[in-house]
């Protein structure tokens, strides 16, 4: 179980992003993926209540992308110099700060290409 998180546009249909990217989560497109989503594990959970508050990345459902990087950025700095572990699953700091590494990419290139729309989270 975990997180779907994708970046909508202001019709309601996904942002597919112009070039691809190997940003991955719990899963990956071999390849690459122009979708602007990722998964992310609930096994952070924890993490993300913490340094974002709320409900963690549920707090981000329905928000404006551009408006929650301040969020995903303090969220970052809050985890300092973690690392990530080997085992993607294992609930630590520096995996969970690589999901928010890897969300801030994908908020960043969707932004860029499609810098005068509304852009929205869906966290499923």
């Amino acid at each position: 179980m975990g997180y779907s998180i994708r970046i909508k546009r202001a019709d309601g249909g996904d942002a597919v992003l112009p070039e691809k990217h190997d940003i991955a989560g719990g899963t990956y497109a071999v390849g690459g993926t122009r979708d602007a989503w990722l998964y992310v594990t609930y096994n952070y959970a924890g993490t993300f209540h913490r340094v974002i508050g709320g409900e963690g990345l549920r707090s981000l459902d329905g928000g404006c992308v551009r408006d929650s990087l301040p969020v995903l950025d303090k969220a970052i700095a809050a985890l300092g110099e973690a690392q990530p572990d080997a085992d993607y699953w294992k609930a630590t700091d520096g995996n969970a700060k690589k999901a928010l590494v890897g969300l801030k990419a994908i908020a960043d290139l969707a932004l860029q290409a499609f810098p005068d729309e509304r852009l929205t989270w869906e966290v499923d």
